[in-house]
């Protein structure tokens, strides 16, 4: 009966937990070698891991990976416990995903290729303008 009313009472008291918090982490600064078993083995510490999404080898989300979780408590102690957590010589970052943040980030990414083929554009028009003028 006791272990009931610790497993309850753990969550009455973390009722109130701040916006950002949710099941999915972000990971980055992750060993480019390490695989998702190892991952398991170290988040699986907190709670029931739902899934692990590794970013890929050869591009840009080398070193990063998505973990979720089954209850936002694990993932709210995991990222207690494990942020600066020392792998294979590199610290941790372990976040709650933000989609909106991830989106915003994808939207100015996009908006700056869109501005850089503008000044292509006009600098390609400067350059026949500059030679139809001599």
């Amino acid at each position: 009966m006791n272990d009931f009313a610790a497993g309850s009472s753990r969550k009455s008291t973390n009722s109130r937990l701040p916006p950002e918090v949710n099941r999915i982490l972000y990971v980055r600064n992750l060993p480019f070698k390490i695989t998702a078993e190892e991952l398991y083995d170290i988040f699986g510490k907190y709670g029931a891991v739902y899934q692990i999404r590794l970013g890929e080898r050869s591009k840009d989300t080398r070193g990063t990976a998505f973990v979720v979780y089954e209850d936002i408590y694990d993932a709210k102690r995991a990222v207690d416990h494990l942020s600066g957590f020392n792998v294979g010589g590199r610290y941790l970052v372990v976040m709650y995903y933000q989609p909106a943040k991830f989106q915003r980030k994808a939207d100015n990414e996009e908006k700056q290729r869109e501005l850089q083929e503008l000044r292509k554009q006009i600098a390609a028009k400067k350059a026949k303008m500059a030679a139809e003028g001599n």
